[in-house]
């Protein structure tokens, strides 16, 4: 993968776990740039101008794999037990995490693994919100799962919107609502929200 666009073939570790949370939000985060600047892309793998070390951890490691199509930042790299392992950090106000977490936590044991020629089956999710950290083992169901997103993120189109979530709650408090407007769809494109939950659905504003 060469030229201009290289930044762009390659899919940020974090856009699985948000494909994944839903991929319509996805789908506006990518095309109209709701959520900003992305990290910079660092030549050279696992190399990060802003990395440092703290006893068995290093920090903010960038990775990047041409072979996976894959690129993002390790929050922390734990080296105590001999084998580097990625820990992602959650704030989680549930206390709880899920299982877009664990295929972004997947994704960084891959990108690991390809930096260093080593099996990497086991990553750590620390939850900020209960001070704990969640030991969990990446199996070849993550993996695959990774692929397939990656897949589906790569079909994407700017001129084929997912569908609308079924699970309305996550769009209460959705950065992206003002791009994706589900209950004006609902209203203005029926077929769009059959089956979701949003049919018959009227929003405040257009009372």
């Amino acid at each position: 993968m060469t030229g201009s666009s290289f930044k762009d073939e390659l899919v940020y570790v974090s856009a699985l776990n948000e494909f994944v949370y839903c991929p319509r939000r996805y789908y506006y985060q990518r095309y109209y740039d709701e959520i900003g600047e992305p990290y910079e892309l660092v030549d050279g793998r696992s190399k990060h101008k802003h990395a440092s070390r703290r006893g068995s951890w290093v920090t903010e490691r960038y990775f990047r794999s041409d072979d996976l199509g894959m690129h993002g930042k390790i929050d922390l790299v734990d080296t105590e037990t001999g084998t580097p392992t990625p820990v992602e950090r959650k704030r989680s106000e549930s206390g709880s995490y899920y299982s877009s977490d664990e295929v972004q936590l997947a994704g960084y044991c891959m990108l690991l693994e390809d930096a260093i020629d080593e099996s990497v089956n086991v990553g750590y999710i620390y939850l900020y919100s209960t001070d704990t950290r969640h030991s969990v083992r990446i199996t070849q169901d993550h993996r695959e799962a990774v692929r397939e997103i990656l897949r589906r993120i790569r079909s994407m189109s700017v001129d084929s919107i997912p569908p609308l979530t079924q699970n309305q709650s996550k769009c209460e408090a959705c950065s992206a609502r003002t791009y994706c407007m589900p209950g004006e769809t609902a209203v203005l494109s029926p077929s769009e929200a059959e089956g979701t939950g949003w049919e018959g659905t009227i929003p405040g504003d257009l009372i």
